[in-house]
């Protein structure tokens, strides 16, 4: 199965470790910390030109790390996921 992530990006399911809503998590200075480091190691990918709501954090079989920003909000992304109950909206 597949997680639509807006445009024309899409991942697969049994790769996402995690969709946080980009408010609620970047108050942290450790989620900020993490997000600056992804994008100094080019594993960050912007799949839109909108306002960010939400990023997706992908773990692909070789342990490849990747951060998907999207302007759809973590809660349609949840929904759409539907069926995996562990993948929490933070």
């Amino acid at each position: 199965m597949y997680l639509h992530l807006g445009q024309d990006t899409v991942v697969r399911l049994d790769e996402v470790v995690g969709i946080f809503d980009m408010d609620r998590s970047t108050i942290s200075k450790h989620t900020r910390q993490f997000l600056a480091d992804a994008q100094k190691g080019g594993r960050v990918f912007n799949v839109s030109q909108e306002l960010p709501k939400s990023y997706v954090v992908c773990v692909d079989r070789e342990g490849t790390e990747t951060v998907y920003i999207s302007q759809i909000s973590s809660a349609t992304l949840k929904k759409r996921a539907g069926f995996l109950e562990d993948i929490t909206c933070r």
